[in-house]
């Protein structure tokens, strides 16, 4: 339906003494696609919201008895998060004040089309939104926390790089500066991010996350700086910004690297003035982010090859942060893979406790070309496989228990005297594709290009080393 909410099915709550304003408020935001609830006192609206909080609360300015500043007042205090919004026929700047004083988001002025009344909902919406996700982040680190001797946030290791990496992360989170977090794939850069919000002066405001290579360029820039109506085929609303959205907390965005060279200088000005400017809008909005970005892409090389803003990589590179990859930290494998069986034990198989030594000397063994992601993926897996206590070297994917299959250190595997040049090489070979794979996001032709070596050999080798089973058909270019 055109106009309608991309926010469908919230539940809103519209308190209004006023039949005929409070009946049309009710039969604006149901065909928008919310749940409505009307009732025509503050004393009937507090009564409501104690049985199940709304979403959000349009409540008159001015009823008998309990007026909309009281209501709002009553309903912060009876829920902190509450999101309510002012309908008010006596629009003046001390009334507004007033209700935002109270808490309101905002206020609407009778009278008012249905479509300002749609986006000022939404506008709500998104907040309310917002405001669950850092309520979800917040209790997620304080559960982290309380294993704090060997995790810092997300982050599982106490090796001397991931010591290092921890202090520079708490030191660099009290500032305000912008961060690039670079790493290899499955690092953990979006934890490191997390960790930055957590620790700063900003917690309490919005943690905001942008996948930038998942976008494009149109979804992209709209996706960052918002939209107004009209400003492209299907833009049937008002669509705030990442940007926008991030006002007062902290704006990740992953995989930096990616962006296309006209966000990229739209980016760089957001950067330089602190104001966005809406796709298709005129006007332009102060906003007060701090912005860290992640990228596994050498950023220095991009620069050079004329793919990468250098201006914009100097404003984001003011503090760079390092990821090392597993085989630089190989002490942290076994607590790491301890933490992921506790971590989706109870979802996956609840009989296991634990792994055995064989588990773990086949763990430490691998060269980990996908990281910590690659370990949690494998300890997942075993875990559905696994029939005992404890995960055995049986219960690990048939790569990782192949023959002895070298770990990889500083780029050259460890020789062992028992096993022959050949099979040395082979198992290198395997790593080498299994990196390449991981980096090109399972995709073949560009894994053959990154190996420079043809699709069809690489189809054979993908299938003699058990990434694809037999007979896997080629892709359509």
């Amino acid at each position: 339906m055109q106009g309608e909410s991309t926010q469908a099915m919230a539940r809103i709550l519209v308190i209004d003494d006023h039949d005929t304003l409070r009946e049309g408020m009710a039969v604006t935001l149901t065909r928008a696609g919310h749940t409505v609830s009307a009732v025509r006192s503050g004393q009937d609206g507090l009564a409501a919201y104690r049985k199940a909080p709304f979403d959000l609360v349009v409540t008159d300015l001015k009823m008998d008895g309990m007026d909309g500043i009281e209501v709002t007042k009553s309903l912060k205090a009876l829920d902190a998060g509450a999101v309510v919004m002012v309908v008010t026929a006596f629009g003046t700047i001390e009334t507004a004040v007033q209700a935002m004083q109270q808490g309101a988001y905002d206020f609407i002025t009778k009278p008012f089309p249905p479509e300002v009344l749609r986006a000022k909902v939404d506008k709500g919406l998104e907040l309310a939104s917002t405001r669950k996700q850092v309520e979800r982040l917040t209790a997620r680190t304080a559960a982290h926390d309380t294993d704090a001797a060997l995790t810092h946030g997300s982050l599982v290791g106490d090796s001397e790089p991931m010591q290092r990496l921890v202090s520079q992360v708490l030191k660099v989170a009290q500032s305000d500066a912008t961060v690039l977090v670079r790493g290899e794939s499955g690092t953990g850069k979006e934890l490191v991010a997390r960790m930055l919000h957590q620790r700063s002066p900003r917690r309490d405001g919005p943690f905001i996350v942008v996948h930038c290579a998942a976008l494009a360029e149109t979804l992209l820039e709209s996706e960052l700086f918002g939209h107004e109506r009209g400003a492209f085929t299907g833009a049937v609303k008002r669509k705030l910004g990442r940007f926008e959205l991030a006002d007062g907390g902290t704006l990740f965005l992953d995989e930096i690297g990616e962006i296309p060279a006209s966000v990229q200088t739209k980016l760089l000005r957001v950067l330089q003035e602190k104001e966005i400017q809406r796709v298709g809008g005129e006007d332009t909005f102060k906003v007060d982010v701090r912005v860290v970005s992640a990228t596994h892409r050498d950023l220095q090389a991009e620069v050079k090859a004329g793919r990468f803003r250098e201006d914009l990589y100097y404003r984001l590179h003011i503090v760079p942060v390092v990821l090392p990859p597993l085989r630089e930290r190989p002490e942290d494998i076994s607590l790491l893979a301890r933490h992921f069986v506790a971590k989706h034990a109870m979802r996956v198989n609840r009989r296991v406790m634990g792994l055995d030594d064989s588990a773990l000397r086949a763990l430490a063994r691998h060269a980990w070309p996908g990281n910590v992601r690659e370990l949690e993926n494998v300890i997942e897996q075993a875990l559905v496989f696994a029939e005992g206590e404890q995960l055995t070297d049986l219960d690990l994917p048939s790569h990782l228990t192949a023959s002895g299959t070298p770990r990889v250190e500083a780029g050259l595997p460890v020789l062992q005297g028992d096993r022959p040049l050949p099979d040395i090489l082979e198992d290198l070979e395997r790593q080498l594709i299994a990196r390449a794979y991981e980096k090109a996001s399972g995709v073949k032709t560009e894994t053959a290009r990154l190996l420079g070596i043809k699709t069809s050999a690489l189809y054979y080798k993908l299938e003699k080393y058990g990434f694809l089973p037999k007979g896997t058909p080629p892709e359509e270019s």
